[in-house]
């Protein structure tokens, strides 16, 4: 059955109707986020680097200080706005990291099975014992302060979150009937899992990806709040929290909650819309079955 053009707007319109606030609102920050960060330039009121200790420490409001200033006098606004893109594209390489490495050893565990399953699995059930943040404190001590290591670390360190659940719906999909056809029709194990397994896994690997973007976004602005991260005259969300300390105890704590509040709202919005993006996908495979 054809929809008309009106049948199509109102068929759209109800889905926005379902779309919960929460999520609207999650992705309507996101949003505002990116947008802020690709276009930091273009929009940033200052120089994030511009220092003038005659404007320290200015409330929000004060002219030419929509958000106020630091204790060195650098616009908060502009910092927050060029911090966005350190802050967002770190965690993202962790992301796309962890992502490549976990969803090739789940598929090669989950397809190859014996022995080759058990020692993918147990390696990563090493990795999964320690912490991540502490594993990125390690080779942060051994390379030293920056963005790159901690990336790195992280990367191992979420890559079993992303390999167990590769390996699980592998092993889900590798039990049906499909499955066995493409093998009777003579197609090779490799094309298989690339052509028709992968694509099934993807969606399951999308959420669990949201979900480790929020946790790296807190895992790298903590090595930034302890100085082991970005290093100056770069800044992200941690570093600017790191650096308003001593605002705080002289009563200007403006400097530090904006940042902070940044970090809780971005995380909050990715959470939520990872946790959408489960449901969906969840909602499905019950409805499939």
């Amino acid at each position: 059955m054809t929809l008309t053009i009106p049948a199509l707007r109102a068929k759209s319109v109800r889905r926005r109707r379902r779309r919960p606030l929460g999520l609207s609102l999650a992705i309507g920050f996101l949003f505002v986020v990116i947008a802020t960060a690709v276009l930091a330039p273009v929009l940033a009121p200052h120089s994030p680097a511009a220092t003038s200790l005659l404007d320290s420490l200015a409330p929000p409001g004060s002219e030419g200080h929509l958000l106020g200033t630091d204790s060195a006098g650098r616009d908060v606004l502009s910092r927050l706005m060029y911090g966005a893109r350190l802050s967002l594209l770190a965690p993202l390489g962790v992301v796309l990291l962890s992502g490549l490495f976990g969803t090739a050893l789940g598929l090669l565990a989950a397809r190859a099975g014996g022995w080759v399953d058990a020692v993918i699995s147990r390696a990563m059930d090493i990795v999964f014992s320690f912490p991540s943040l502490l594993l990125a404190m390690l080779v942060v001590a051994v390379f030293g302060p920056g963005l790159t290591a901690p990336i790195c670390a992280l990367a191992v360190a979420y890559t079993p979150f992303i390999g167990r659940v590769v390996r699980s719906m592998a092993l889900q999909e590798g039990t049906r009937p499909y499955i066995d056809g493409y093998r009777v029709m003579g197609f090779g194990e490799l094309w298989v899992t690339v052509r028709h397994l992968l694509p099934n896994v993807l969606p399951a690997l999308i959420a669990q990806g949201a979900l480790s973007f929020a946790y790296a976004l807190v895992d790298l602005a903590s090595l930034s709040y302890l100085g082991l991260g970005v290093r100056p005259p770069d800044a992200d969300w941690g570093s600017m929290l790191s650096q308003a300390q001593s605002a705080i105890l002289q009563g200007s704590p403006w400097s530090a909650l904006i940042p902070g509040i940044a970090i809780l709202l971005t995380v909050v919005s990715v959470n939520v819309l990872g946790e959408h993006i489960g449901h969906s996908i969840g909602k499905k495979q019950s409805e499939g079955t």
